[in-house]
């Protein structure tokens, strides 16, 4: 018989020793079953998870603002724009005056009560007490009283810069005047008040009138007037054209 007569046989798909139909390999199965795979799959996962735990420790260092930073902020604004610097001239000018009396007619008013000096000899220190009910305190400036019991001008002692203008329940009307050399000037006690806060004065300018206050009501009409240095209060006598 010639091969064209010879019967054909069915081919069979391969079988499994357990009987069943062979399957291929997969791509993925074979790359899995090389000795490499392993460490090589190990090495990329150890990877991304530095490079997760790098990302998120540089989110966590990036710098915010707080609530407290916006607070400072908003509080050293406030500052500039009450605290304004002197004008360098107006330090200049000030720093070469001489204090003079906040008066414009020193002769005709009297000092009711002196500056206290703890140097001073007893009976001056007891006249230079303010007395408040069973307190007795030292007195930090001078009372200059009219004996006419009538307002009188107030002057700026030195020419200088408005910080203080206030409405006080036991001083009166209250003004405070910045000069060079962290040397400010106290008014109280006033009736009336010509300036306003941040507003240049020369000395000698109009700045108020005389009045009463609480604390030294039995005085009447009068000017309470202080002197301070760098917070310090000073004798204005020590200062003042005699």
């Amino acid at each position: 018989m010639n091969d064209q007569n010879k019967p054909k046989l069915k081919e069979e798909s391969p079988k499994t020793s357990m009987g069943g139909t062979a399957v291929k390999p997969s791509a993925w199965r074979k790359l899995l079953s090389k000795k490499w795979a392993a460490p090589a799959a190990f090495m990329a996962a150890a990877a991304i998870i530095v490079t997760l735990m790098w990302i998120y420790r540089g989110a966590e260092e990036t710098p915010t603002t707080t609530g407290n930073d916006s607070l400072e902020v908003s509080q050293g604004t406030n500052e500039e724009a009450i605290e304004t610097p002197i004008d360098d001239t107006l330090e200049v000018a000030s720093s070469n005056e001489t204090l003079q009396w906040p008066v414009v007619n020193r002769s005709e008013l009297t000092v009711a009560t002196p500056f206290y000096e703890a140097s001073a000899s007893n009976e001056e220190r007891q006249a230079a007490m303010v007395q408040t009910g069973n307190t007795f305190t030292p007195h930090m400036g001078i009372d200059l009283t009219s004996s006419a019991d009538k307002p009188f001008d107030v002057v700026a002692a030195l020419s200088g810069r408005v910080i203080v203008v206030d409405k006080h329940p036991i001083n009166g009307n209250v003004i405070e005047i910045k000069h060079a050399d962290g040397i400010v000037t106290v008014y109280q006690s006033l009736s009336e008040v010509q300036v306003k806060v941040n507003e240049e004065v020369k000395q000698g300018s109009l700045i108020g009138k005389s009045g009463r206050s609480e604390i030294e009501k039995d005085y009447g009409n009068h000017l309470h007037f202080e002197v301070r240095q760098n917070g310090n209060s000073i004798n204005p006598n020590t200062l003042l054209e005699q």
